[in-house]
């Protein structure tokens, strides 16, 4: 990622490659244009999975249901 480290947000939540992969793609959706505030809302969302205010399978599936 180019403007925050998602990556390390992610080791540090326990979130797999491939989970960081899927949460990036939701959010590539949102916002297709705009690299920074995806890549923000990535790292929110790591961020929340490490304080363990919502696990990644909330994350995947409030996003699909489109109630996010």
């Amino acid at each position: 990622m180019k403007y925050f480290d998602c990556r390390e947000a992610a080791k540090k939540a326990g979130i797999s490659s491939r989970d960081l992969a899927r949460i990036r793609e939701l959010f590539k959706r949102d916002y297709p244009r705009d690299k920074m505030l995806r890549e923000l809302h990535v790292l929110r969302a790591c961020m929340a999975v490490r304080d363990k205010r919502v696990t990644v399978d909330e994350i995947l599936k409030t996003h699909v249901l489109g109630t996010a």
